[in-house]
Protein backbone atom coordinates (compact mmCIF):
# COMPACT_ATOMS: atom_id res chain seq x y z
CA UNK A 1 0.00 0.00 0.00
CA UNK A 2 1.54 3.59 -0.41
CA UNK A 3 2.50 5.69 2.22
CA UNK A 4 0.19 8.87 2.37
CA UNK A 5 2.01 10.81 3.18
CA UNK A 6 5.35 9.84 0.18
CA UNK A 7 2.73 9.42 -2.37
CA UNK A 8 2.83 6.21 -4.85
CA UNK A 9 6.36 4.56 -5.70
CA UNK A 10 8.09 5.53 -9.33
CA UNK A 11 6.47 3.70 -12.11
CA UNK A 12 9.24 1.94 -13.91
CA UNK A 13 8.51 0.52 -17.58
CA UNK A 14 9.68 -2.40 -18.91
CA UNK A 15 11.93 -2.05 -21.68
CA UNK A 16 11.22 -4.26 -24.64
CA UNK A 17 14.64 -5.22 -25.76
CA UNK A 18 14.03 -6.06 -29.34
CA UNK A 19 12.61 -2.63 -30.56
CA UNK A 20 14.88 -0.71 -27.73
CA UNK A 21 17.43 -3.11 -30.11
CA UNK A 22 16.45 -2.24 -33.53
CA UNK A 23 16.72 1.51 -32.49
CA UNK A 24 19.63 1.41 -30.85
CA UNK A 25 20.83 -0.37 -34.19
CA UNK A 26 19.81 2.66 -36.69
CA UNK A 27 16.86 0.87 -37.67
CA UNK A 28 14.34 3.51 -39.38
CA UNK A 29 11.52 4.13 -36.45
CA UNK A 30 8.74 3.93 -38.92
CA UNK A 31 9.65 0.27 -39.10
CA UNK A 32 10.37 0.04 -35.99
CA UNK A 33 6.76 1.38 -35.28
CA UNK A 34 4.81 -0.57 -38.04
CA UNK A 35 5.90 -3.72 -36.44
CA UNK A 36 6.17 -2.50 -32.46
CA UNK A 37 3.24 -0.05 -32.67
CA UNK A 38 3.09 -0.37 -28.70
CA UNK A 39 6.53 1.08 -28.69
CA UNK A 40 6.67 4.53 -27.36
CA UNK A 41 10.39 5.44 -28.18
CA UNK A 42 9.78 4.60 -31.91
CA UNK A 43 6.75 7.20 -31.76
CA UNK A 44 8.69 9.60 -29.87
CA UNK A 45 11.83 9.43 -32.69
CA UNK A 46 9.39 9.82 -35.39
CA UNK A 47 7.78 13.23 -33.92
CA UNK A 48 11.09 14.69 -32.76
CA UNK A 49 12.27 13.71 -36.62
CA UNK A 50 9.39 15.57 -37.49
CA UNK A 51 9.49 18.74 -35.00
CA UNK A 52 13.19 18.81 -36.55
CA UNK A 53 11.71 20.43 -39.37
CA UNK A 54 9.89 23.88 -40.20
CA UNK A 55 6.72 24.45 -41.05
CA UNK A 56 3.10 24.00 -40.09
CA UNK A 57 3.38 20.20 -42.07
CA UNK A 58 5.57 18.81 -40.06
CA UNK A 59 4.56 20.18 -36.85
CA UNK A 60 1.05 18.56 -37.54
CA UNK A 61 2.87 15.10 -38.29
CA UNK A 62 5.05 15.76 -35.04
CA UNK A 63 1.92 16.20 -33.45
CA UNK A 64 0.17 12.98 -34.60
CA UNK A 65 3.44 10.72 -34.26
CA UNK A 66 3.61 12.55 -30.50
CA UNK A 67 0.40 11.71 -29.57
CA UNK A 68 0.88 7.66 -30.78
CA UNK A 69 3.70 7.18 -28.87
CA UNK A 70 2.00 9.33 -25.42
CA UNK A 71 -1.06 6.99 -25.53
CA UNK A 72 0.70 4.04 -25.76
CA UNK A 73 2.70 5.02 -22.93
CA UNK A 74 -0.01 5.92 -21.40
CA UNK A 75 -1.80 2.38 -22.11
CA UNK A 76 1.71 0.60 -20.35
CA UNK A 77 1.51 2.76 -17.47
CA UNK A 78 -1.41 2.00 -16.59
CA UNK A 79 -1.07 -1.85 -17.62
CA UNK A 80 2.08 -1.35 -14.78
CA UNK A 81 -0.44 0.35 -11.90
CA UNK A 82 0.26 3.47 -12.89
CA UNK A 83 -3.11 5.40 -11.78
CA UNK A 84 -3.13 8.40 -13.05
CA UNK A 85 -0.27 10.30 -10.56
CA UNK A 86 3.01 9.48 -9.44
CA UNK A 87 6.76 9.60 -10.37
CA UNK A 88 7.57 8.34 -13.61
CA UNK A 89 11.35 8.46 -13.63
CA UNK A 90 13.05 9.68 -16.57
CA UNK A 91 16.62 7.51 -15.82
CA UNK A 92 15.22 4.46 -15.99
CA UNK A 93 15.36 3.49 -19.62
CA UNK A 94 11.98 1.71 -20.19
CA UNK A 95 10.32 4.95 -19.24
CA UNK A 96 12.47 7.39 -21.20
CA UNK A 97 10.08 6.87 -24.91
CA UNK A 98 7.06 7.48 -22.96
CA UNK A 99 8.43 10.58 -21.52
CA UNK A 100 9.99 11.73 -25.02
CA UNK A 101 7.07 11.22 -26.82
CA UNK A 102 5.06 13.48 -23.95
CA UNK A 103 7.45 16.21 -23.88
CA UNK A 104 7.56 15.90 -28.27
CA UNK A 105 3.46 16.25 -28.09
CA UNK A 106 4.42 19.71 -25.89
CA UNK A 107 6.73 21.07 -28.35
CA UNK A 108 4.38 19.86 -30.87
CA UNK A 109 1.38 21.71 -29.56
CA UNK A 110 3.18 24.58 -28.78
CA UNK A 111 4.06 24.99 -32.79
CA UNK A 112 0.44 24.53 -33.89
CA UNK A 113 -0.90 26.95 -31.22
CA UNK A 114 -2.26 24.53 -28.70
CA UNK A 115 -1.26 26.89 -25.69
CA UNK A 116 -3.18 25.32 -22.92
CA UNK A 117 -2.31 21.90 -23.83
CA UNK A 118 1.40 23.02 -23.93
CA UNK A 119 1.18 24.33 -20.50
CA UNK A 120 -0.54 21.58 -19.07
CA UNK A 121 2.31 18.94 -20.88
CA UNK A 122 4.70 21.01 -18.93
CA UNK A 123 3.15 20.23 -15.81
CA UNK A 124 2.80 16.24 -16.49
CA UNK A 125 6.39 16.49 -17.55
CA UNK A 126 7.31 17.99 -13.88
CA UNK A 127 4.95 15.72 -12.01
CA UNK A 128 6.34 12.26 -13.49
CA UNK A 129 9.97 13.93 -12.88
CA UNK A 130 11.38 18.03 -12.53
CA UNK A 131 14.20 16.56 -14.89
CA UNK A 132 11.91 15.49 -17.67
CA UNK A 133 11.34 19.17 -18.27
CA UNK A 134 14.78 19.18 -20.47
CA UNK A 135 13.40 16.96 -22.68
CA UNK A 136 10.70 20.33 -23.61
CA UNK A 137 13.87 21.99 -25.39
CA UNK A 138 13.82 19.29 -28.07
Amino acid sequence: MDNLLSGPPPTRLPLDPEPAGLLDAGTDPAEVAARFPADSAAWALLAERALAEPGTPAAVSGYAYARTGYHRGLDALRRNGWKGFGPVPLDHPGNAGFLRALAALGRAAGRIGETPEAHRIATFLTDCDPAATRLLEG
